[in-house]
C-alpha cells in the first residue's frame, strides 16, 4: 500500500467525522439483513462497523445484547456483568441501548461512575478478581472498535475467564443475533431508557481506584517513582482518559500527560499511512506527534482507544516496532521477576518476530506459538503456565509479580509502564536494550503487505495444507517447515507459514476486508526480505 499524502500529518478539518450525523444514523438507519455486510459479524475482536454503513446501528446492539443474555442463560452465567466503553462517538449510544436490554433481562450490571470510560484490560481484571473471590461467575462487555477510525463502533464479549471469547462462543452469539435481526427484534426484551437508568440492577461502579491501586502488584512502581525519570504519556483521547492522571498522583510519577480530554472526532491525531484517522499506537504515522517530542522525555508512550495496545517511544529509536519491544519486555521480565517459576513459557503469535524465539532459547524458555488472536493466551495466563503472551499488533499481558494472573486480555497500560520500569531500573531505554538483543541475536527486518483477494480466494487460502507448497527453497535457503497449524497448540492458522533458517513468511486472509496479508521477516537484509515477499506472492498466485 502506498503512503497517502496526509500520512503523518495533523488531521485536517475536512476529514473529521460529523458526530451528530454519526449518532443520528445510529438511531435512524436500519440494517438490511439480506446483506452480509450489514449483519452482526464477530471477528477476532468482536462485532465492528459504522452507523453510516448500516453495520453498527441500534438494531445491531439490541440484537447482540439479547444474544449475550440468551448465551449467559444457556451457559449458566448468573453473576455480575462488568461493562466498559471507549471514547468513540458510537460507544455512548451503544451502551445506552445495551443497558435497555440488560435491565429488561434482569442482568446485574456495573458501568463506570458518571458514565465514564473504561479500558478493556480494566474490565478483564474486574472479571478475574471477582471470580477468584466469589460465585456466581461474572463476565463482561466492552463497547469498542479498538483503534478503528472515529466513524466506527464495536462490541466485544468477555466470558468468565476474562479474555476475548473463543469462536465457539462468538459463533453462537453471532448466529443468535442475526436470527433476532431477521425476526424484526421480536425476541428482544427491552425497557425504556429512563427505566433502564433507574433500574436497581444497573449500578455505577468505581473501576479506576482498584485497578490503579493494584498496579503495584504487577509493575515496580516504586523504582519508577524514585528514579524521577521524565515520562510522556499520551492517552490518545481513549478510554483511559482519567487513568494516567490517577497513576501519576497515586505513585508520584514525573509524568506529562497529553490528550486526556474527550474529543470523539480525534481532531488531534496525525493521519495513518492511508490518510485516515486511526488511533493505532503502533503506527509511526499516527504517532508522529509524540515521536516529534521524543527528546523531551526519558521514555514516552501511548495507547489505542480501548487501551489494550501499547506504543513505546524512546530517545534512541523513536517509536519502537511492536515486535522489537516484545523481545525486550520478555528478556527483561524473565530476569527481573524472582518469584516466577523458571519453567514458565512464553506465548507468541505465529506472525510475531522470530527474535522472540532467539531470546527464549537464550533464556532456556519454551515458546508456545499460536494462531493470530489473543484468545489463544487466555488459558496459559489464567493457569500461570506462560508468564507472557504477546502478539505482533502491539498487544500483550503478563503475570503479577507473584506469578498469578493479572489480565487475560491485552493490557496496554502495564506494557507502557513496564517500559518506564525498564528505563528506571537499568538507566537505558527499551530501544537501547533492543540494540543489545540485535547485537547478540541478529537484527530482523519485519514487514506486512496486503494484496486484494476475492471471498472465493480467501476461502482457498483458509483451507491450504502443507502439501500445497511445492517449492523447496525460500529466498535461496532450504525450507525447514510449512505450517498450516500452529506448533504451540495445533490449532488451524487459517492460512500458511513457510520457514527457513534466516527468514519466514505467513499469509492470512482478512476476516473483514477483501484482502490477504503477507507477513515476512528476514535476519539478513532488506534485499533478502524483498525476495521472501516476492516469492511468497508468487506462491500465492500459483495457489489461487
Amino acid at each position: 500500500m502506498s503512503v497517502h499524502p496526509l500520512a503523518g500529518k495533523l488531521a485536517p478539518q475536512s476529514i473529521l467525522v460529523n458526530v451528530p450525523e454519526l449518532i443520528s444514523a445510529y438511531f435512524t438507519l436500519t440494517p438490511d439483513v439480506q446483506k452480509s455486510t450489514e449483519k452482526v459479524a464477530f471477528g477476532t475482536s468482536g462485532h465492528r462497523g459504522s452507523s453510516l454503513k448500516r453495520s453498527f446501528n441500534e438494531n445491531h446492539i439490541f440484537a447482540v445484547t439479547q444474544a449475550v443474555c440468551d448465551y449467559r442463560k444457556e451457559a449458566g452465567i448468573s453473576g455480575t456483568l462488568f461493562m466498559g466503553m471507549d471514547t468513540h462517538a458510537l460507544s455512548w449510544p451503544a451502551q445506552l441501548t445495551a443497558l435497555q436490554v440488560l435491565a429488561a433481562n434482569n442482568i446485574d450490571v456495573r458501568i463506570a461512575e458518571k458514565f465514564g470510560y473504561t479500558p478493556t484490560p480494566v474490565i478483564s481484571r474486574a472479571i478475574l478478581t471477582h471470580n477468584q473471590k466469589a460465585q456466581p461467575l461474572c463476565d463482561g462487555i466492552v463497547i469498542t472498535p479498538s483503534h478503528n477510525p472515529p466513524t466506527d463502533g464495536g462490541f466485544k464479549y468477555n466470558p468468565p475467564h476474562g479474555g476475548p471469547a473463543d469462536s465457539d462462543v462468538t459463533d453462537l452469539i453471532e448466529a443468535r443475533a442475526n436470527e433476532i435481526l431477521e425476526g424484526d427484534l421480536e425476541a428482544v426484551n427491552t425497557v425504556s431508557l429512563q427505566d433502564a437508568l433507574q433500574a436497581e440492577n444497573i449500578q455505577q461502579y468505581d473501576y479506576l481506584t482498584p485497578y490503579v491501586e493494584d498496579l503495584q502488584n504487577v509493575i515496580d512502581m516504586d523504582v519508577i517513582a524514585k528514579s524521577g525519570i521524565h515520562i510522556g504519556a499520551d492517552a490518545l483521547g481513549g478510554a483511559g482518559l482519567a487513568y494516567y492522571a490517577a497513576i501519576k498522583e497515586r505513585y508520584g510519577l514525573n509524568m506529562d500527560i497529553a490528550h486526556d480530554t474527550l474529543d470523539s472526532r480525534f481532531s488531534f491525531m496525525h493521519c495513518d499511512k492511508d490518510g485516515k484517522i486511526r488511533m493505532d499506537c503502533s503506527s509511526p504515522y499516527a504517532m508522529a506527534g509524540l515521536v516529534a517530542l521524543k527528546e523531551d522525555f526519558d521514555i514516552a508512550f501511548g495507547n489505542d482507544t480501548d487501551f489494550d495496545r501499547h506504543g513505546i517511544v524512546t530517545k534512541s529509536v523513536g517509536l519502537m516496532n511492536p515486535n522489537h519491544y516484545l523481545g525486550v519486555a520478555i528478556a527483561y521480565l524473565a530476569q527481573n521477576r524472582p518469584q516466577w517459576r523458571g519453567d514458565l513459557a512464553i506465548g507468541k503469535t505465529l506472525v510475531s518476530s522470530s527474535i522472540i524465539d532467539r531470546v527464549a532459547a537464550d533464556l532456556d524458555r519454551k515458546v508456545i506459538e499460536v494462531p493470530v488472536g489473543f484468545k489463544w493466551f487466555v488459558d496459559g495466563l489464567l493457569n500461570g503456565t506462560i508468564f507472557f503472551g504477546g502478539e505482533e499488533s502491539a498487544g500483550a499481558s503478563f503475570l503479577r509479580k507473584d506469578g498469578t494472573v493479572w489480565t487475560t486480555d491485552k493490557d496496554g497500560m502495564i506494557l507502557t509502564l513496564l517500559a518506564a520500569e525498564i528505563t528506571a531500573r537499568t538507566g537505558r531505554d527499551p530501544g537501547e536494550h533492543y540494540k543489545e538483543l540485535t547485537e547478540k541475536f541478529g537484527a530482523p527486518i519485519y514487514a506486512r503487505i496486503d494484496a486484494p483477494a476475492t471471498p472465493e480466494q480467501k476461502e482457498i487460502l483458509k483451507k491450504l495444507v502443507p502439501e500445497d507448497v511445492k517449492e523447496k527453497t525460500l529466498a535461496g535457503e532450504p525450507i525447514e517447515a510449512v505450517l498450516t497449524n500452529a506448533p504451540g497448540n495445533d490449532a488451524p492458522i487459517g492460512g500458511l507459514k513457510v520457514v527457513s533458517k534466516n527468514g519466514w513468511f505467513a499469509l492470512r486472509p482478512s476476516g473483514t476486508e477483501d484482502i490477504y496479508k503477507i507477513y515476512a521477516e528476514s535476519f539478513v537484509d532488506e534485499a533478502h526480505l524483498g525476495r521472501i515477499q516476492e516469492e511468497a506472492k508468487a506462491m500465492v498466485d500459483k495457489l489461487l
